[in-house]
């Protein structure tokens, strides 16, 4: 057994402190919370350890090891994954709409199995209501997890007192989200699979079976076909050490400049344009970056955040430096007194439908309405989009596979009939 301290609040607010016996700081915040308090500090009395210590031994911090750098990445939460976020979050929502108080529900939010998000950040969040904070400046110490965006909504929700709504709300913009990213991952799975698939036939008929007829060929003193000579060619670059290595150097090299590029100004803009105008893909990327940024200042609005607050958090999560730009000027042109529509029109990136639709929700007065139908319009159209894009992107790799095979039969077949030729000719002669 050990002996905790503990300061914690009735729910009066009045402060009370004492000392538990029990096996360990997990068990002393159980027994605080079945006296009906809030904990505020627990902490192991001095000349209180455990007597059990001894016999379990303490567990070695491995971390420790680390340089400073890589431990505090290691110790760092991961960024949730959307459909985690909102799991929590609607989980949240539920227990304050059960008409718990705060700190009762993120207490339960610790006990809670919630992915991707440990339960010591609901620990601290509670810690922090507890001691007076509200809940979006306690979740606003935690920008790995919650965001600018989800802040700002929850500090609205909590200005309006429509906490819960705006939980709700956001959880299902999360789930929307998280969503879009499942159809484009599942839009994906079988032309890669196709693409994978494909290569390995290829390698392996060029490091394993090519070499095989290559030593036939070489016995049969003949001329071979150019074709042949090219497989010929290419298969001694995959089977000799010193190509592979120059190869390795030029990818690696090839690599790391482009990687530069990308990490640079001019690039990202470069590639990101390239995304927006790319054949195929171009339309898809173009109806998800539209039906985003409808949908995520659509949410922002509706819950009471300001326009120019609301425009910069979209600006913050748009992945399309196109877009950032465009919105930032946008946003600079609102605080001059102007209307959203306007300098989105004169970006000259937005689709004439989004500026229509806008200037519409401008004049009655409902901006968030009309981005929300025209998130869903763009979501719906985006499901056709990724349908089409794999119908289309499935023939184009089952025909570049085909070639690629139909090259490797055609140039080992021709050696073939050519050998066969010359012996006919040679035996013909005779």
């Amino acid at each position: 057994m050990a002996q905790f301290t503990y300061k914690a609040r009735k729910r009066s607010g009045e402060t009370v402190s004492g000392v538990l016996d029990v096996n360990d700081r997990s068990a002393a915040l159980a027994q605080i919370d079945k006296l009906g308090l809030f904990p505020v500090a627990v902490e192991l009395a001095k000349g209180g350890a455990s007597t059990t210590a001894g016999k379990a031994g303490v567990a070695f911090d491995f971390t420790k090891l680390l340089p400073p750098t890589l431990r505090e990445a290691a110790l760092r939460p991961r960024k949730p994954k959307l459909q985690e976020l909102a799991t929590f979050t609607q989980q949240l929502s539920n227990l304050l709409r059960s008409g718990m108080p705060l700190t009762v529900a993120l207490n339960s939010m610790t006990h809670l199995e919630t992915k991707g998000i440990p339960s010591k950040i609901s620990k601290q969040l509670k810690a922090d209501v507890t001691e007076g904070r509200s809940l979006s400046d306690a979740m606003a110490k935690q920008p790995v997890i919650f965001s600018d965006m989800y802040v700002n909504m929850v500090r609205a929700g909590e200005q309006s007192g429509a906490l819960q709504e705006v939980l709700k709300r956001l959880a299902e913009h999360f789930e929307r989200f998280a969503e879009v990213q499942q159809k484009f991952a599942s839009a994906m799975i079988y032309p890669a699979f196709v693409m994978a698939t494909g290569v390995v036939i290829i390698f392996f008929f060029m490091t394993y079976m090519l070499p095989k007829f290559l030593s036939i060929f070489q016995d049969m003193k003949v001329e071979l076909p150019a074709s042949t000579k090219l497989l010929i060619g290419i298969s001694n670059i995959f089977s000799n050490p010193v190509y592979l290595l120059v190869m390795g150097v030029v990818v690696v090299a090839g690599a790391i400049v482009f990687l530069r590029f990308r990490a640079s100004n001019l690039g990202r803009k470069t590639l990101d344009r390239w995304k927006l105008n790319a054949p195929i893909i171009g339309h898809v990327v173009r109806l998800h970056l539209f039906g985003q940024f409808a949908r995520t200042l659509s949410t922002l609005m509706q819950n009471g955040v300001s326009v120019l607050t609301a425009l910069k958090i979209t600006e913050q999560v748009m992945p399309n430096s196109v877009l950032k730009e465009a919105i930032a000027q946008t946003r600079e042109a609102v605080t001059d007194g102007k209307t959203i529509a306007q300098p989105l029109a004169k970006s000259k990136v937005f689709p004439q439908l989004m500026i229509d639709l806008i200037k519409i929700g401008e004049d009655t007065g409902d901006v968030p309405g009309s981005l929300r139908n025209l998130a869903d319009t763009y979501e719906s159209e985006l499901n056709i989009g990724l349908r089409v894009m794999t119908n289309l992107i499935e023939p184009v790799l089952i025909v570049s596979i085909a070639l690629g095979v139909g090259f490797l039969l055609l140039s080992v077949l021709q050696a073939m009939f050519t050998i066969t030729s010359n012996i006919g000719n040679s035996m013909g002669g005779r």
